[in-house]
């Protein structure tokens, strides 16, 4: 039985593979701030925020008392408007959406690389190519993600570990909170995307097609934004 630990589960795409992989037979660990719908004998949940200074350490116990893991996603991601006189906000979009997804691929990748076998997948945004006036911790912390873990996935190839990132557009769940949310996709399509990625074990994948198309408009316009812009 193939065993798969999620973090940040409790609802959205994580919620959505959750139920996918059990159906499919997987052995599931989740791990997450709220306690998961989810249960039965092949699923095991820990309520714990990911910035928790006590991550590294759950997640020690966790492989190795439900380990190895062939699999594990990090589904974790917040988003915060910005206030230009409280950035503290953006710092904890900063530590949720990209530092404890480094804390949990220090945990999990060494003893992939020590067994040469494994896959850790990591679901960012399309948003990672874009500078955003209005969530500019959100944009930053998807591309760091992005670039970490791509670059990552090039250096683990020789040790027979796989690393994936998965880049979406707007997918129906609680952060999906814009005005205009072009070729919205429901979790469960979503769900569907990074089970065929697990399968396909490619580095990058984005979805939908459309919507990357369109970021690469935006990205231009804001290219173009930035060389005409003046500092004070």
């Amino acid at each position: 039985m193939p065993r798969a630990l999620l973090i940040g589960n409790s609802d959205g795409i994580g919620l959505a593979l959750t139920r996918l992989l059990l159906e499919e037979g997987w052995q599931v660990t989740g791990l997450s701030r709220s306690p998961s719908p989810c249960g039965g004998a092949a699923y095991h949940h820990v309520v714990l925020d990911v910035s928790a200074p006590e991550l590294r350490e759950t997640l020690q116990a966790l492989l190795a008392t439900r380990g190895p893991f062939d699999a594990c996603i990090y589904c974790a991601g917040i988003g915060a408007d910005f206030a230009p006189t409280d950035l503290r906000p953006d710092a904890r979009v900063l530590e949720v959406n990209l530092m404890a997804a480094v804390t949990a691929a220090t945990v999990v990748i060494p003893e992939m690389v020590a067994a040469r076998a494994g896959h850790f997948v990591v679901l960012s945004s399309l948003a990672d190519e874009l500078v955003s006036a209005e969530a500019p911790s959100y944009s930053a912390s998807k591309a760091a993600l992005s670039s970490y873990f791509e670059g990552l996935a090039l250096a683990l190839r020789p040790h027979g570990v796989a690393v994936t990132n998965v880049r979406f557009g707007f997918v129906v769940t609680k952060m999906a909170r814009a005005a205009v949310r072009p070729f919205l996709v429901t979790p469960a399509r979503a769900a569907a995307v990074v089970r065929r990625a697990l399968r396909r074990r490619r580095i990058r994948v984005s979805y939908p097609w459309r919507t990357a198309v369109l970021v690469r408009l935006l990205r231009w316009l804001t290219t173009w934004r930035l060389r005409l812009g003046r500092t004070a």
